[in-house]
């Protein structure tokens, strides 16, 4: 019979060629993790990194929801004192043409002419 011996591990010969980027093994060779870690990561691990990744992006995600709502406020805040002052004017120049002077003057072409004596009053008796 046969003896039991261990399999010698056969060494590429070259660099393989691969079929598309793995971005996990590029960190792994980059970082090397494995120093750090061991051979593998411990799984109990996992969890309370996935947490505070996921707590991270919810921060993120807040930071710039509220960048965005600050931002909208201070257009719309810069819109309402444009309108402000928009109706301060024509509010302005309504008075000014209201005036019983100013509306004189304007139906003087059409040759309308302001009464001097005050309107009567009809009084019917019965």
């Amino acid at each position: 019979m046969g003896k039991n011996t261990f399999r010698k591990p056969i060494k590429p010969t070259g660099k393989t060629k691969k079929s598309w980027f793995n971005p996990f093994a590029f960190m792994e060779d980059k970082l090397d993790v494995s120093g750090l870690l061991g051979e593998s990561v411990p799984v109990k691990l996992v969890p309370p990194f996935l947490y505070a990744a996921f707590l991270a992006m919810i921060y993120i995600w807040s930071n710039h929801q509220a960048e965005n709502t600050i931002r909208k406020i201070d257009r719309m805040q810069q819109e309402v004192e444009d309108l402000r002052a928009d109706v301060t004017t024509l509010e302005a120049e309504y008075m000014f043409a209201s005036k019983q002077s100013e509306v004189a003057r304007r139906i003087k072409p059409l040759g309308i002419e302001e009464i001097e004596e005050p309107p009567l009053k009809i009084v019917l008796e019965k």
